[in-house]
């Protein structure tokens, strides 16, 4: 699929990925790709994002080494969301150390932690 059919025109030039683990189809995360990042991705078989928060081109795994490789690649009926289904290496997609960002479940008044640790970001990211 080329780029030119991805609607990154609706979302200022980002469209949002969700990210799924290829054999569970558990939601890992939720992200968001311009075009380079969608080039990359396609070029490489790595997932590639844009960071809002850093202002560019962000991929997944550069500094924790939890790359995502990527197994399949839906688009939505409106051309401007992508699936991204990955094989997550590391066993982990989140920055906090969990295996899904999901990892907090609304209780009854408040979120509780549903899922166990799967590395220290301490340890992970020594900045």
């Amino acid at each position: 699929m080329a780029a030119a059919k991805i609607d990154f025109v609706k979302g200022d030039g980002l469209v949002p990925v969700i990210v799924q683990d290829y054999g569970t189809r558990e939601v890992l995360m939720v992200a968001y790709m311009n075009k380079q990042a969608w080039n990359k991705t396609v070029k490489t078989g790595k997932a590639h994002y844009y960071s809002r928060s850093r202002r560019g081109l962000w991929f997944k795994g550069e500094e924790s080494g939890h790359f995502q490789v990527v197994k399949n690649i839906f688009i939505d009926c409106d051309a401007d969301t992508v699936l991204l289904q990955v094989r997550q290496i590391g066993g982990a997609a989140c920055h906090e150390g969990y295996k899904s960002c999901f990892f907090r479940k609304k209780a009854k008044k408040d979120w509780k932690v549903v899922a166990k640790k799967v590395f220290d970001p301490r340890e992970v990211y020594k900045k």
